[in-house]
């Protein structure tokens, strides 16, 4: 017997309509929030941060988008303040459901609140909508921005057992959520501590400190190679192996000895493209902003590898992974900033790469810095990808805990 059936033993229950247990219409609104209304927005603001800011930006939520993340003073809202217990749902073609318990005003949403506060728990009929979200979502109608239909959704048929087994079912579910919420956040605090970590100790290893280190420019013990161009819609599935410039912010680590994306060798051949080889350091000159420039990725495959033009290929004798390390410190950073030109698209070219130092260690010493910068990659990495997957297998489990408490005997076997 499941812990449901146990709740549900002595205990009657009914089904009704969405319609039935809530009603749903626009009498919570106030106002429509206009720029001056919006102004005090700040996104995903904790309530510590709420507290120590010196100047209060207000505790009256606005649901205009449904997510929750603005506030505004009664003052600058100019409207009554509503109270109380709503659920939402915002157009624009997703059933994206909240719940919230406050004061607030609103534009924009489907606002709906219990229509009997002594039989229904609102929060309850709220976790039982989000285990029927498909069901929701195929009720949203619209060429452009999709809106639910409400005719259908309020006759949704929902299980009402009694409202201390409500209760109950909102409990578990609560406390299930917070669990959730307290390992995500412990998960995401490790990985920051560790990729701090890593920073620490790359920063440290590169400076040498108390200790004589040759340096030399970039440009001198070595030769940049700028790539040509190509577009996105040249590069297939296989065939010549290249690297856009784009994938190195999204794909590429520290290095790679496989590409992500390939070109055919008609168009590599026709177009003369620059191929970067074993050993080479490809290094991004290009991007949104100043941070994103200059990051190299040490190519080690066995065959050559195309760049994009807004690439470059670096060649020295230095161990290729020592000199891709090197362009993800400060210490080069603020070496290359003042030679980055910005405007819609930040980039820099081979003479402001070339008059960067780079710290000359003995091979030796090269070797023992990739080293042990190769065991901080590993490990961030690994949490870096794990992160994600545990976060999703805690978000599915918690979705079977929750479908498994709210699945109900139909109607007819009641």
């Amino acid at each position: 017997m499941s812990y449901l059936d146990l709740l549900l033993v002595g205990a009657d229950l009914e089904w009704k309509t969405l319609g039935e247990v809530t009603f749903w219409d626009k009498r919570f609104q106030g106002v429509k929030p206009s720029l001056q209304l919006t102004v005090l927005k700040f996104k995903h603001v904790s309530a510590e941060k709420l507290k120590s800011l010196k100047t209060p930006i207000g505790d009256i939520k606005l649901l205009s988008t449904g997510n929750f993340d603005g506030f505004t003073t009664k003052d600058f809202a100019k409207a009554d303040i509503n109270f109380g217990e709503v659920i939402t749902i915002p157009t624009g073609g997703t059933a994206n459901l909240k719940y919230f318990n406050g004061q607030f005003v609103d534009s924009g949403n489907l606002l709906g609140s219990t229509s009997d506060i002594n039989l229904y728990n609102l929060k309850y009929i709220y976790f039982y909508l989000l285990s029927i979200n498909d069901v929701i979502q195929s009720y949203f109608r619209g060429s452009g921005v999709k809106h639910p239909s409400m005719s259908e959704i309020l006759n949704l048929p929902i299980p009402i057992p009694q409202r201390h087994v409500q209760n109950e079912i909102v409990r578990i579910l609560e406390t299930f959520t917070e669990l959730t919420a307290e390992l995500t956040a412990e998960l995401t605090a490790e990985l920051t501590a560790r990729k701090k970590q890593y920073t620490f100790y790359r920063e440290e290893l590169f400076s040498f400190n108390g200790v004589e280190i040759k340096r030399e420019p970039l440009g001198v013990i070595g030769e940049f190679q700028r790539g040509k161009r190509f577009v996105k819609d040249d590069m297939i599935a296989e065939g010549v192996p290249c690297i856009h410039y784009g994938e190195m912010y999204t794909f590429y680590g520290t290095w790679a000895n496989k590409s992500k994306s390939f070109l055919s060798e008609v168009l590599v051949e026709s177009k003369n493209l620059r191929i970067a080889v074993n050993g080479d350091v490809v290094i991004v000159a290009a991007g949104e902003t100043i941070e994103d420039i200059g990051t190299g990725t040490a190519w080690l495959g066995d065959e050559g590898v195309v760049i994009h033009d807004a690439c470059f290929s670096f060649r020295s004798q230095l161990n290729p992974k020592y000199v891709a390390y090197f362009t993800r410190t400060k210490q080069f950073h603020d070496q290359i900033k003042k030679y980055i030109s910005s405007g819609k698209i930040s980039a820099i070219n081979a003479r402001g790469l070339e008059k960067a130092l780079i710290p000359i260690p003995s091979t030796e010493e090269q070797d023992r810095i990739v080293s042990i910068l190769d065991k901080f990659d590993i490990l961030t990495t690994s949490i870096s990808e794990g992160l994600p997957k545990e976060i999703e297998l805690r978000k599915k489990q918690y979705e079977y805990y929750r479908d498994l408490l709210l699945t109900f005997p139909k109607k007819e076997t009641v």
